[in-house]
């Protein structure tokens, strides 16, 4: 057995016994056939920590998870994380995130990886993360696919500067329930600027306030445009560094979400792309009854073969 299949055997081993508080780093020894003097030292040596250190940080990211997404006591979550008293986790959880449970819970957007060399985290609701054993790349031609949306979003925020506010305020018959109700083009030139803010908050780990659900949208467009400008190169830049370093199958946690939830990029970035081309359907129909119509149907064929129109 290499120190591959140890550290695997290992990682599988205590996957299984983050509900067992009482395992001891001799039980983990046995379940990979080793003696606890060899295993010590293969695993400190793969993973750039001792099996001991490796699960007490993977028990403190989940009692960091689980002060945000649940109401448990800390005394509970400190029984879960292997700890006999309230104080003890506590110095515990203080010297690892520099803060008290308590002032933890109060402050809800956080993320809850410690350093690790290894890489490997917790991953709600009960598992664990490792890092990926590929590079993902995605095709360029998904790069060019974002950076159209953020064109085409830029564009139609200029054609709606041409609108009166009755126009831009007017109702679009055509909506698919669940996704967006009573819409309008201002309504949707808004949703496609937040969801761009959005989703770089969560990847940065940055607080966002998703707006209301059914609120009446005024946002003048000359606010969409300047965050726009500033959101829209930002979210094109993050696809293209995530391409080029070959992250896409690398996961993050969604902090915005309640509870948080754990994401891939390539995965959010699908859910962009796929969300943003409904939205901007109906735009385009939508300025072709208020009689503009110089984005065409807003297909991206051209623009991914040609980039951007001069």
């Amino acid at each position: 057995m290499n120190s591959t299949d140890v550290f695997a055997g290992f990682v599988a081993a205590v996957a299984e016994s983050l509900d067992e508080p009482e395992t001891t780093g001799r039980d983990l020894a046995r379940q990979v056939h080793l003696s606890r003097f060899h295993f010590d030292r293969v695993v400190a040596a793969v993973a750039g920590e001792s099996p001991s250190a490796f699960r007490r940080r993977l028990l403190l990211e989940r009692a960091a998870y689980r002060l945000l997404a649940c109401d448990a006591g800390v005394l509970e979550l400190a029984i879960e994380a292997g700890y006999g008293s309230h104080e003890a986790f506590t110095r515990a959880f203080s010297r690892a995130f520099r803060m008290s449970p308590r002032e933890w819970r109060r402050e809800p957007s956080r993320r809850f990886f410690l350093e690790a060399p290894s890489g490997v985290h917790f991953q709600p609701p009960a598992g664990l993360r490792l890092p990926s054993r590929k590079e993902a790349r995605g095709m360029d031609v998904l790069v060019r696919m974002v950076e159209h949306h953020v064109w085409l979003t830029g564009e139609m925020i200029e054609r709606g500067a041409r609108l009166d506010a009755a126009a831009l305020d007017k109702p679009i018959e055509l909506s698919v329930e669940g996704i967006d109700d009573d819409v309008s083009i201002r309504y949707l030139l808004d949703r496609l600027v937040w969801q761009e803010e959005m989703w770089l908050a969560s990847v940065e780990d940055q607080p966002f306030q998703v707006p209301e659900c059914g609120r009446e949208v005024t946002t003048p467009i000359s606010e969409l445009r300047e965050r726009h400008a500033s959101a829209g190169s930002r979210f094109v830049a993050l696809v293209q560094r995530l391409n080029e370093e070959g992250r896409f199958d690398d996961s993050f946690v969604d902090t915005t979400c309640e509870p948080p939830r754990v994401f891939t990029y390539g995965g959010m970035v699908a859910h962009v792309l796929t969300f943003a081309a409904h939205r901007r359907s109906l735009l385009v129909g939508a300025f072709h009854s208020a009689g503009i119509t110089d984005l065409g149907f807003g297909d991206p064929m051209h623009y991914v073969a040609e980039g951007a129109p001069r």
